[in-house]
């Protein structure tokens, strides 16, 4: 279903990005992905903005809070109880990042650590569900996990969300697909040789487009770096850009039957 109103537990809700440059941030995926952006007016909000698509909300932007840290897209994961998901994830072995914490009357959130060292959030919706559409050109539509130690990460996740793997042979690359339910809600890959070694573990998002060719060329146009010019895979072909600010996202012309 693509759009969306709600979310079950533990199945990824929303992405927003962690950038240097907001309005740089804006211009670039507004013209890319034909976003539109609206930006919070209070001041409280440290000026986050959400992008929409038509008029369906589908991803939020705001300012790096961490200085030194690289610009980055964030990935939620819904919950009916974040206090509850902090203490599973100290008991796995992960690291609570941010403690649970309120967001005016949007919701809950908190960020941890796994211990294969991926950053991710938790989503408590209370106005705000998460995106209100996805699988569509325009909208996220699967996020995956890049890990430096799999088996951490597969016994960590299965912990704190209740996910299944389902491990699987993708020519070379050895795929986990997690389920959530009955429901496939997210993907891990092995980090290989090709990543350098001071890069960590990391979640990645996928925005669905109309027209890949098109997509990595305009993006190349804007100043993007394209790190995957395109590649097949089962779901449709895809490529890896990194946004003008530094932060690492991936689009994919999804198959018809996918």
């Amino acid at each position: 279903m693509s759009v969306r109103s709600a979310y079950d537990p533990g199945v990824p809700c929303w992405v927003d990005l962690s950038t240097t440059d907001v309005a740089a941030a804006v211009g670039f995926y507004g013209e890319l992905l034909g976003w539109r952006a609206e930006m919070a007016e209070d001041p409280a909000a440290g000026g986050y903005g959400q992008f929409y698509v038509g008029d369906k909300v589908v991803a939020g932007v705001g300012p790096l809070q961490n200085p030194g840290m690289p610009p980055v897209w964030n990935m939620y994961v819904s919950t009916d109880d974040a206090a509850a998901v902090a203490d599973r994830v100290k008991n796995a072995g992960g690291t609570v990042f941010a403690e649970p914490f309120a967001v005016f009357e949007e919701g809950t959130m908190a960020v941890f650590q796994g211990p294969d060292g991926g950053f991710f959030c938790v989503w408590q919706p209370g106005n705000h569900h998460g995106a209100a559409l996805v699988n569509e050109p325009g909208a996220y539509c699967w996020n995956e996990l890049v890990s430096r130690d799999v088996e951490a990460a597969t016994r960590f996740y299965a912990e704190v969300f209740g996910w299944r793997p389902h491990a699987q042979q993708m020519g070379e690359i050895a795929y986990t697909e997690w389920y959530n339910g009955e429901n496939s809600i997210a993907g891990m890959m092995p980090m290989g040789e090709e990543y350098p070694p001071q890069v960590p573990s990391h979640w990645g998002t996928y925005f669905a487009v109309a027209d890949l060719d098109a997509t990595i060329a305009k993006a190349r146009e804007k100043g993007a770096t394209v790190l995957v010019d395109r590649m097949d895979a089962p779901p449709g072909a895809f490529g890896v850009l990194i946004d003008p600010q530094g932060a690492a996202f991936n689009v994919i012309q999804l198959r018809e039957n996918s």
